[in-house]
């Protein structure tokens, strides 16, 4: 049986974190949007885990952070680092790992930890508030198609077969590497295969808790073995005390039924220990990305857009950075403020950000372990082991400051005219400064509030000194251009010092769209500015 059509504004295919994210988005602006979502019920499997600081502004700024941070299944005096370990876990040489916490200074909000099936069911509670958003748990998307007028998406109930169709203005697949969004849209992948059969376990063992107590604070580990080449066994807790998880390679052709995977998980650790298996699945190690983001009125975000091994925990990370970037543009377009330009960033943006993510983060952290453990070997020669050791330690940290995704190189961010050609990166460096295409760092405003927590929900124009005229201008090509705009003024002699600029225009996902230091603007320059950033010049 076909029901009568729906329609919206946008339609979401796939109700993962990113589909959750971008219809929170989108309806706390004010579209009207549909997600659907093959599974009624979150699924229970413990991925997504490492939630950055980034993330948790939008978390933040989503009216949900004091709710996820309630539902984490780790008590947070226990701690949320990483640890990497030589040959087994419990051998002689350790150092620690993923200390995000290294850059909370730049951030408003601190880093978290909890499986993605809970973060899940924050996500669908608080888009349960949003009356402009209709969700349809337990539907397949079968076809999704466009035309010059909008996209239609056509969906099968899971247990009755009932057809559903949706029309709408705009359509996101956010349904998983294997996206039929994606392939439906004729969006092609570029992939990259490492010929890898991983398996992923969940065990219970409350002996494995015991034996990591000489490692407080810890929540994940990874094992570097000589005999991986750079691959990693990959250890994180579900919860304290009782259930894990383990991803490792194995040989191609194993089952289920044909391997010893209680050996292989006490040969990781170093030891035997009682442990109960309670899921075994597979997966292949390869990164893929989309050769483009956008098709016409067809966006892919999330794992439809790029997918990676969970390594550094930069997958869901990254794909509700996606939904952030893309969120606000669909809304300025929908509400007439924004432009084709606009949209076209979100490619222009996320797509070279997430490529340097996989070759300046994760496949190149593969090929230095492989290339560490194939020249070092404590057998060998123990002095120069330990001193390779030692560098790679202090190596961690500066791949925590190292990882800075940006926007410079964006066609909607604004530079000086001497600035040179810039891209966009997710390798940077961490500063204060208010630089244009980078995530504003918070400061403490006279008042004693954060400048976070006055930010608007479109752009800010963070003013500081006496400057009317060029408030003005900028506020009266606002209007003119129907732009939301909030103003923060604020004296110079604070915090705000270390931001480096008069003037600072901060987008709706509180990145910096332009900044601005001695000459002030009329009004004909102010209205240029904003067309250029919004794309509709």
């Amino acid at each position: 049986m076909t029901t009568t059509p729906l329609t919206a504004d946008v339609v979401i295919v796939g109700g993962g974190p990113v589909g959750l994210g971008l219809a929170i988005e989108l309806g706390q602006r004010g579209i009207r949007c549909i997600l659907t979502e093959r599974y009624a019920q979150t699924q229970p499997i413990p991925r997504g885990q490492n939630l950055t600081q980034r993330t948790m502004e939008h978390f933040h700024f989503w009216g949900a952070e004091k709710e996820l941070r309630a539902a984490r299944t780790i008590p947070p005096e226990y701690g949320i680092g990483g640890l990497t370990a030589y040959g087994t876990l419990l051998g002689d040489y350790s150092y620690d790992w993923l200390q995000r916490e290294l850059v909370k200074p730049f951030y408003f909000t601190a880093n978290e930890r909890l499986p993605q099936y809970e973060t899940e069911k924050v996500l669908r509670q608080r888009l349960a508030m949003l009356p402009n958003v209709q969700t349809l748990f337990g539907w397949d998307a079968q076809t999704i198609t466009q035309d010059d007028q909008g996209t239609t998406v056509t969906l099968t109930e899971r247990n009755t077969q009932q057809t559903q169709v949706i029309h709408a203005s705009y359509a996101v697949g956010c349904d998983g590497s294997r996206s039929k969004t994606r392939e439906q849209a004729g969006i092609t992948q570029t992939l990259s295969d490492h010929d890898r059969l991983m398996v992923l376990l969940v065990f219970e063992s409350q002996e494995l808790h015991e034996l990591l107590t000489r490692f407080p604070g810890k929540s994940f580990y990874n094992v570097l073995h000589p005999e991986l080449k750079g691959y990693w066994k990959f250890f994180g807790r579900v919860d304290l005390g009782n259930t894990w998880f383990f991803h490792a390679p194995v040989p191609l052709g194993t089952t289920k039924d044909n391997f010893d995977f209680k050996a292989m998980l006490h040969e990781a650790v170093g030891a035997e220990f009682a442990l109960e298996l309670q899921r075994v699945g597979f997966w292949d190690l390869r990164f893929a990305l989309a050769d483009t983001y956008r098709a016409g009125r067809v966006f892919v975000a999330g794992d439809a857009a790029h997918s990676h091994p969970p390594y550094g925990g930069y997958g869901v990370n990254s794909g509700l950075e996606d939904a952030r970037n893309l969120g606000w543009k669909l809304a300025a377009v929908l509400q007439g403020w924004g432009g084709e330009a606009l949209l076209n960033s979100y490619d222009a943006e996320r797509r070279p950000v997430f490529a340097s993510t996989i070759q300046d983060f994760i496949a190149k952290s593969i090929e230095t372990d492989g290339d560490f453990l194939a020249h070092f070997d404590p057998e060998q020669d123990k002095a120069a082991f330990e001193a390779a050791w030692q560098e790679r330690s202090q190596g961690a940290v500066g791949e925590v400051h190292a990882f800075e995704p940006n926007y410079e190189g964006s066609p909607v961010v604004r530079h000086g005219a001497d600035t040179p050609a810039l891209v966009c990166s997710a390798k940077g460096s961490h500063q204060f400064k208010a630089r244009a295409g980078h995530h504003l760092a918070p400061a403490t405003l006279s008042s004693g509030k954060n400048v976070y927590e006055v930010l608007g929900t479109g752009f800010t124009l963070l003013s500081f000194g006496e400057q009317p005229s060029q408030v003005q201008a900028m506020v009266d090509a606002a209007a003119a251009l129907h732009i939301p705009l909030t103003v923060v003024q604020e004296p110079t002699g604070s915090e705000t010092d270390r931001y480096e600029a008069a003037t600072i225009l901060v987008r709706p996902d509180q990145f910096v769209a332009w900044t601005h230091q001695d000459t002030p603007m009329d009004a004909a320059q102010a209205q240029q500015l904003l067309r250029s950033i919004t794309g509709t010049r």
